[in-house]
């Protein structure tokens, strides 16, 4: 029998390294960025941190032209 290659990730399921690096990069990072470093879809990305209730911060919003 074959051995079954072993999947980074269960869908749908975040490992603690990666929460705890979503909570450290989301405030002052491009969201595609930490999508790209996490190896997840971008709209996986975004929904995690709303529903963690992590934000933009305000100088960020600011670099990019928004208040």
């Amino acid at each position: 029998m074959a051995k079954k290659k072993a999947r980074k990730n269960i869908k749908g399921l975040w490992a603690k390294s990666e929460v705890s690096l979503l909570k450290k990069l989301f405030p002052n990072h491009p969201t595609a960025e930490i999508a790209s470093t996490l190896g997840r879809p971008t709209d996986a990305v975004k929904k995690k941190a709303s529903r963690m209730g992590l934000r933009k911060s305000k100088k960020y919003m600011k670099s990019l032209g928004r208040s």
